[in-house]
């Protein structure tokens, strides 16, 4: 038997040393955490797609909370499912004592957690649409007191079409073309797309 743990967190600034700490005091060998700095809209994640491969029969996973294991209420299910019932293995909710496979391995302790389990799979979805529709209310709400997203639009010259003439005239290089508009290559192929001229 093989005791792991999985840490997730979901941006790259973000910190997981809560997570870490809540584990090592649960006796997890610090060789076996899994840390993850990814989003938990699913799981195909390289830390977590590791762990799964070293996971064997008997083993226990321990997480800090079931949003840690990710935010989509199915696959949330599905993976519980496929670590309890396909590989044999235990789990460990920390902050959630109901949802420790380890005890109450009878039907009503089985139906308990999987009850608690869609529970709180659910209001972990729920969660992640709410922050998704407050996200797109903010960006409404800036975007009408005019904030602009995106890269800033790049000015290019009076003389632009007549450059770009000379330059399919082939009286001037691209390297011209682009130092006379003070603009990048990426922007010329734009600009150029805008204007029909692609």
């Amino acid at each position: 038997m093989t005791i792991h743990g999985y840490v997730r967190v979901s941006s790259t600034d973000q910190n997981g040393d809560r997570q870490y700490r809540a584990l090592c005091q649960a006796e997890v060998p610090v060789e076996n955490i899994y840390i993850e700095k990814r989003s938990g809209k699913d799981f195909l994640r390289p830390e977590y797609c590791a762990m799964i491969m070293c996971l064997a029969p008997g083993d226990i996973l321990f997480v800090t909370s079931i949003d840690r294991l990710g935010r989509n209420y199915t696959e949330i299910q599905e993976q519980w499912r496929i670590l309890t019932k396909e590989k044999g293995v235990d789990i460990v909710v920390l902050d959630m004592p109901l949802l420790d496979t380890r005890r109450d391995k009878d039907l009503m302790g089985t139906f308990i957690a999987d009850l608690v389990l869609q529970i709180l799979s659910f209001v972990a979805q729920n969660e992640r649409e709410n922050i998704r529709k407050r996200q797109a209310e903010g960006i409404d709400a800036a975007k009408e007191r005019g904030v602009r997203f995106g890269r800033p639009v790049t000015d290019i010259p009076d003389d632009f079409q007549r450059i770009i003439g000379k330059w399919h005239g082939k009286q001037m290089t691209l390297e011209e073309v682009l130092s006379a508009c003070a603009i990048s290559k990426s922007t010329l192929y734009r600009r150029l797309r805008e204007f029909g001229e692609l």
